[in-house]
């Protein structure tokens, strides 16, 4: 990709290489192609923005609506970054426009459940005070992800009456009764159920019904469960996220899902769990790397291995790249907690970020953020967009497992570095 201080004109990354699961070697040189870009020195305040729409599967007949929803999210997160708003309100930003898109399975159109009821899911961190919050099987309410920022920042105002413990993850009628005490307006269900949404529930339901009538004699129930499981596999597994850092090098991570089609009422996935969803820890101490994650696929796979937390320990190794790979098949993919899975679905964002100097004549020894971000997937594929505060537009891609790999079995990595010129010490 070529590189520009303001208004980028390079391409999306060119698809990088899989890796199977088992036997096969991957390296650097079979990874990302890496696009470098160099922000002015403008006075203005910097920050960069990658979103997901999901790891799933995106048909190249919905491919614009989910790079435009993408692109959206992307200038919405600018333009705060460009107020000067920290990352952890940027993130909240960026996940409402994901949300309030009918294409995504997050907020409005998100999968119905068994009941026909759509539940949500989602959380957020941030990096500065390393505060959480989230919110599982939550009902009525048009951007979970208000209610997770709305948790995080009223955590930080400190105890509750009588010494309490304010709560950083709530769930069904609570969370939503709290949402609304705090100024959250409910909404209609009718209102969040899109008609392609509700096309999906009714084609699943028939499949389910289908499998019921069959007679429950050993074969017969594998061959249920095998429908059961089929019915999950193909449905929507594009939760969405995004990652942030500002202008003062804080980082934000956030995560919102409708989850699985055809779920148990109350079931709650990776996307409000502690360490699954989304992980945000700014540099210090023993972290040389501001780091932030989000993830999106099979919020169980992603539960049982805690995937966001074990990208952003790994992302303080030397090479970014190498870590990633490394931790999605070791951590994941082949992962002992997932041993009896045929099929290991999921896909991550991350960036991590460090403060340098830029090297150019032009500007000897101007502080600078050096923001280097990824994504991999072992789902066929993954919607992603980034931007700059120095870009004129967003870059959004669907990347894609090359031909022949095999998705739950093989993954796909790409990524960039973004060079952010800024004032702050």
């Amino acid at each position: 990709s070529s590189s520009s201080s303001s208004s980028s004109s390079s391409s999306p990354p060119a698809p990088a290489a899989a890796a199977a699961a088992e036997g096969e070697k991957t390296g650097p040189a079979a990874a990302m192609r890496r696009s470098e870009r160099d922000g002015g020195a403008d006075g203005r305040n910097v920050g960069f923005v990658l979103v997901h729409a999901g790891a799933g599967y995106h048909s190249e007949s919905k491919a614009k609506e989910y790079k435009q929803v993408c692109k959206k999210a992307c200038q919405k997160a600018i333009e705060k970054l460009q107020t000067g708003a920290l990352a952890v309100d940027v993130v909240a930003a960026a996940l409402i426009e994901l949300e309030d898109s009918p294409f995504t399975n997050a907020g409005m159109g998100s999968n119905l459940n068994l009941s026909g009821d759509i539940e949500c899911d989602a959380s957020t961190m941030d990096g500065k005070s390393l505060n959480f919050g989230a919110v599982g099987a939550l009902r009525g309410i048009k951007n979970p992800i208000l209610v997770a920022n709305k948790l995080l920042s009223e955590a930080q105002k400190g105890k509750l009456s009588a010494g309490r413990i304010p709560p950083c993850f709530l769930v069904g009628e609570g969370a939503h009764k709290w949402a609304v005490d705090h100024g959250i307006v409910p909404c209609p269900p009718d209102i969040m159920t899109t008609k392609f949404s509700l096309s999906a529930f009714r084609k699943n339901r028939r499949k389910l019904e289908l499998a019921e009538k069959v007679e429950t004699e050993m074969i017969q129930t594998k061959k249920r469960r095998e429908v059961t499981e089929n019915t999950n596999v193909t449905a929507s597994l594009d939760t969405v996220g995004a990652v942030v850092v500002d202008h003062e090098g804080n980082v934000a991570a956030a995560v919102s899902s409708g989850g699985l089609a055809m779920k148990h009422p109350g079931r709650v996935g990776q996307a409000a769990v502690y360490g699954c969803g989304c992980w945000a820890e700014n540099a210090g101490g023993h972290n040389v790397y501001s780091t932030a994650v989000s993830t999106s696929g099979c919020g169980e796979h992603l539960v049982r291995t805690m995937l966001a937390r074990e990208c952003s320990v790994a992302l303080q190794s030397e090479d970014a790249h190498q870590a990633l790979l490394e931790t999605m098949q070791k951590k994941f993919v082949r992962s002992p907690f997932l041993a009896c899975e045929d099929s290991v679905l999921g896909g991550v964002i991350v960036l991590r970020c460090c403060r340098c100097s830029m090297d150019s004549e032009s500007a000897l020894n101007a502080p600078a953020l050096l923001v280097e971000f990824l994504w991999s997937h072992t789902t066929e594929s993954m919607c992603v967009g980034y931007m700059s505060t120095q870009d004129g537009k967003a870059k959004t891609h669907i990347s894609r497992l090359p031909p022949g790999a095999v998705a739950g079995q093989s993954l796909a990595i790409e990524g960039g570095v973004c060079r952010l010129r800024t004032s702050v010490n």
